[in-house]
């Protein structure tokens, strides 16, 4: 299977994308189709070493991150992004890998996969590490005004890819909200309530952002504001428990050689934190595969968003939602 690598977007790129692609190509989980300018990918790629599985594909133009997507995307129909969107589409790549602008990629996909008949927005959905292991959240970013129709539509989608990629059998759905009781919440979680308690999904009721880390709830659905903020804010509370230890494993003796004998045990909890190890979250509801990686991704990211993307096409998710929605449209009817 070969993926489409964005090799310019993001904070790291090319060096980063590049070295990521190159270990996903040389690890055998894809064959890499690496978009971008051509002399700058090709500098990087001499840094590796060469392989039969990896190639170019030239993009003459990029996105930044502070363009304007609508405006970018019809300025710029070369950029690298639109180019790994148009080799999914025209089926010479089974997916799509990009670390640059979400907005740039979200409109990209929009325009140049198209949405699955019946799914009236996407939604980026995220892994988050829970007590129980990694749970998913959408949407974390697309959509930061929804409907209560979107948001049965993101827990329909989140059922699936729990289930089909994350081999999570009849997954438990809950609603995001500021309460557990019914009544709880303002007037677009009231009225989604309603519909996802009679939607044919495992749906578990209200659940308040405190309950994230016990990891009850497999799927977590809500809007993309209260999403990303919970993404973002997250993230930050990570960054900022990491530093306080490490200032205060440096203090004392004492402190200092109990810090050496729990060392292993902090290492394993901060690989299991880390969105590295997740690769990327993946654009539920446009007809392709197309993963969306944190701006300041490395190379360990890319590669896993890689091996996420081959996991996406593999399982047939688009292809299952497709199917599901058809189903949900007739049954309307």
């Amino acid at each position: 299977m070969k993926i489409a690598v964005d090799a310019m977007g993001g904070d790291n790129a090319p060096a980063e994308i590049v070295k990521g692609a190159v270990e996903a190509a040389r690890s055998g989980i894809a064959d890499v189709l690496l978009v971008g300018n051509e002399l700058q990918v090709q500098a990087e790629l001499a840094r590796h070493p060469k392989l039969h599985n990896l190639s170019i594909v030239h993009a003459s133009e990029v996105i930044e991150m502070d363009e304007p997507p609508a405006t970018a995307l019809r300025k710029k129909k070369n950029s690298s992004i639109m180019v790994a969107t148009r080799l999914v589409k025209d089926g010479e790549a089974g997916g799509l890998v990009s670390a640059g602008s979400t907005g740039a990629q979200v409109s990209a996909a929009l325009l140049g996969l198209g949405r699955i008949p019946g799914i009236q927005r996407p939604a980026i959905a995220t892994v988050l590490p829970t007590l129980r292991g990694g749970k998913l959240m959408l949407d974390v970013g697309a959509n930061t005004d929804c409907k209560p129709q979107n948001l049965l539509q993101f827990a329909l989608m989140g059922s699936i890819y729990a289930n089909r990629v994350m081999g999570i059998s009849d997954p438990k759905i809950g609603l995001l909200n500021i309460g557990t009781e019914i009544n709880k919440g303002n007037e677009l979680t009231q009225a989604a309530y309603e519909l996802l308690a009679a939607a044919p999904i495992n749906f578990i009721g209200n659940y308040e952002a405190r309950d994230i880390p016990s990891g009850e709830a497999d799927v977590i659905v809500c809007d993309g504001f209260v999403g990303n903020s919970i993404l973002k804010f997250g993230e930050g509370l990570i960054i900022s428990l990491f530093s306080m230890l490490q200032a205060e494993m440096a203090g004392s003796m004492r402190t200092r050689l109990g810090a050496a004998l729990m060392l292993p045990g902090f290492k394993s909890i901060k690989k299991k934190l880390e969105y590295e190890e997740y690769g990327g979250a993946p654009l539920l509801g446009v007809q392709g595969v197309s993963i969306i990686c944190h701006g300041s991704s490395k190379a360990k990211a890319i590669t896993n968003a890689v091996r996420l993307a081959v996991q996406c096409r593999t399982n047939r998710f688009a292809d299952q939602l497709y199917d599901v929605m058809n189903l949900e449209e007739v049954k309307d009817e």
